[in-house]
């Protein structure tokens, strides 16, 4: 009797655990990468005012660096990587700094204005942001020592921060790029839905032979 206990366990456990496996499969949406961006150098960047998020102005994609990461904007979709050029990783997030920078900031670093004030930037090269990226934000760097290079620099206040935050989060989403990820991602989540004009119930399945 023990023996076949042992085995009516023994095989139980041989059908539960494909099964349960199975269950546990995360499945993954794949998301295509970006092309790369050549450079013929380690591109140099600018501290965009009001933030230490660092862009890249010389290209036309939004490259950033913010946290010790590199993010880039593309087709709606966001990717970091530790490189600038290379080993990006799809972000499925938005990165918490983009709503605080000015979205019109390459306007204003061609016209060397910040909102109307003569914005005297430093063009920081590849080697000395990796080396001092750190110290600036803990020592607080652009805001103390510098005000962002920007003449009478005036900081705005946290509630007209998050009405910018709010604004810009606002004009992100309406982006058609973006809507038209964030509606490719639900019908993969969503997986395969039943025709048009069949009804949900039973889709899918044989039908009954009477």
């Amino acid at each position: 009797m023990k023996k076949l206990l042992f085995g009516a366990m023994l095989l139980a456990c041989v059908f539960f655990i494909p099964i349960s496996s199975m269950s546990a499969v995360d499945i993954h949406i794949s998301i295509p990468l970006p092309p790369p961006i050549v450079f013929p150098a380690p591109p140099e960047v600018v501290v965009i005012p009001g933030t230490y998020v660092y862009g890249v102005p010389d290209i036309d994609d939004d490259l950033y660096f913010w946290d010790g990461w590199w993010w880039r904007l593309w087709e709606g979709r966001w990717y970091r990587s530790r490189y600038y050029d290379r080993g990006w990783v799809y972000y499925k997030y938005i990165p918490y700094f983009y709503y605080d920078i000015d979205f019109n900031w390459r306007v204003f670093y061609k016209n060397g204005h910040w909102h109307g004030h003569p914005w005297k930037y430093e063009r920081i090269p590849y080697h000395h942001l990796q080396k001092k990226w750190r110290v600036w934000y803990s020592n607080r760097y652009w805001e103390r020592e510098r005000k962002w290079d920007v003449e009478k620099y005036q900081p705005l206040t946290p509630k007209q921060q998050q009405e910018l935050r709010r604004q810009r989060q606002y004009e992100y989403s309406r982006k058609p790029e973006v809507r038209k990820h964030e509606q490719w991602i639900r019908e993969r989540e969503m997986g395969p839905q039943p025709p048009p004009g069949k009804p949900e119930r039973g889709w899918g399945e044989k039908r009954d032979r009477k």
